[in-house]
């Protein structure tokens, strides 16, 4: 027992040292989260005629802002069930999915679970690098936890459905329904928002254009989720899990043809701006 005890308390030393001595590192070094509240995002160059008909887009990145509010309850749950179910329970880091993706690892030698929330895809997305090294993750967790403590777990998720990246070059979640499905937000279906929900993790392998196949297992997991955490009933899993897929690809409307037009008002912008 008398072992056991000054284990325990030199276990507890090291990890309080160890605690001690990567916040001392790492906190000075983090960035300022205020500039999180006046965030602005790239959005594409639309250019319009005078009745305000739209001639052209220009730019590589599709993205329509949105706000939390404007975001229907059961596309979070989508968003939730997929990426976080805890989002709004754990201080930014899940201790728990970090736990279970460490003894992943011990077991199989490989990476197979992710232990990253809502509140770390926001703070690597906007701040950090995506190299794969422990440091970068240290960086991650520690900047989780001053997020989560200078902005409300809304304004955190706000930031994640404007800022993540769904394919199709679409950023932001109000994007990803119009290039998927050609509708606003509040217009997609039960299956349409676990499809869309489920894209973030790998929007490539996992795409309903490029890879329907693999894009519908995908589907079928965020609406087993949904179902496990309660956010569907039985009979809503069923249906929604049984439907084909609907999404194709919806490009920008042009309702005038005018490439020259476009071309020299684009010119005169950078120029003057």
């Amino acid at each position: 027992l008398r072992f056991l005890f000054y284990l325990i308390l030199t276990l507890f030393l090291i990890t309080l040292i160890t605690g001690v001595g990567l916040s001392w590192y790492f906190l000075p070094r983090l960035p300022e989260i205020e500039t999180l509240r006046d965030v602005k995002f790239q959005t594409p160059l639309r250019v319009y005629s005078k009745d305000q008909s739209l001639i052209a887009e220009f730019g590589e990145k599709r993205r329509i802002p949105i706000t939390i509010d404007q975001v229907p309850k059961r596309m979070i749950h989508a968003i939730l069930s997929a990426e976080d179910d805890r989002f709004y329970e754990h201080p930014g880091v899940d201790w728990q999915g970090i736990l279970r993706a460490v003894i992943s690892l011990v077991e199989s030698g490989e990476k197979k679970q992710g232990g990253s929330t809502i509140t770390m895809q926001v703070a690597r997305n906007f701040f950090l690098s995506r190299e794969k090294t422990y440091v970068r993750k240290l960086n991650e967790i520690f900047l989780a936890l001053k997020i989560e403590r200078e902005l409300s777990k809304d304004e955190i998720l706000e930031l994640y459905l404007n800022k993540i990246y769904f394919g199709q070059r679409a950023y932001g979640i109000a994007t990803a329904a119009y290039i998927y499905y050609g509708v606003e937000l509040n217009d997609l279906t039960l299956p349409q928002m676990a499809m869309l929900a489920g894209l973030p993790k790998a929007p490539s392998t996992t795409n309903p254009i490029t890879n329907p196949e693999a894009a519908k297992q995908r589907r079928h997991y965020v609406l087993k989720r949904m179902l496990d955490v309660g956010h569907i009933t039985e009979a809503e899993y069923l249906t929604a899990d049984q439907s084909e897929i609907t999404a194709k690809l919806h490009t920008t409307n042009v309702q005038l043809n005018a490439p020259y037009i476009t071309a020299m008002v684009r010119a005169d912008l950078f120029a003057l701006y």
